[in-house]
């Protein structure tokens, strides 16, 4: 049992990277930014709250472990800026990272790689709500930031709205609340329309 325990603890200690990963993010009203592991349980709260907001036959225990696992492939690949170019082959990275983490002599979650895998796809009705939260949650962290890693990286309004235009079709409730929110960050100029 001891050695179980240590080979557990040392996998613990490799998850615990994901704390150094850091995000562009800033919190607290542009305190600082934020890291991986941080947004991965503010995600995990936020799921589980829309989840009860929603009032929808939610698998809870499921969402919740989705949302801590959704990004731990950053652990090996870092973390990709929603706005960057190479969006588009990220998750390679951090697939392997995945399966090097998961293949861990110390790790006891057999369904790891499934569950990534799981929100990576995004189908099942899980997944597609982690999606919608996923994307809210640096929203509002630019809103609460007064739009600072927006101006820092030269977002426009454009590009905002792409990014979140497929919530349009997952929740219109909270599509519409998001355009009320982006319109107002324009008129603010937290964000520039062109």
């Amino acid at each position: 049992m001891a050695n179980r325990i240590s080979l557990v603890s040392d996998f613990m200690l490799q998850l615990d990277a994901l704390k150094s990963v850091d995000r562009r993010t800033y919190i607290n009203g542009g305190e600082r930014v934020e890291n991986s592991a941080e947004h991965s349980w503010h995600l995990a709260m936020a799921c589980w709250a829309f989840a009860a907001l929603l009032q929808d036959d939610y698998d809870i225990p499921k969402l919740i472990k989705l949302a801590l696992i959704h990004d731990l492939g950053e652990i090996g690949a870092g973390d990709t800026f929603l706005y960057s170019d190479n969006r588009e082959s990220a998750h390679i990275k951090e697939r392997e990272s995945v399966n090097q983490i998961a293949s861990h002599l110390g790790n006891p979650i057999e369904d790891m790689v499934d569950l990534w895998e799981e929100q990576e796809a995004g189908e099942s009705k899980e997944a597609k709500l982690l999606k919608v939260i996923d994307r809210l949650l640096p929203f509002l962290h630019n809103i609460t930031s007064e739009g600072r890693a927006w101006k820092e990286n030269g977002i426009r309004k454009h590009q905002v709205r792409k990014m979140h235009q497929f919530i349009e079709n997952e929740s219109p409730e909270i599509y519409g609340w998001f355009l009320e929110q982006l319109d107002d960050a324009v008129k603010k100029g937290w964000l520039k329309d062109a």
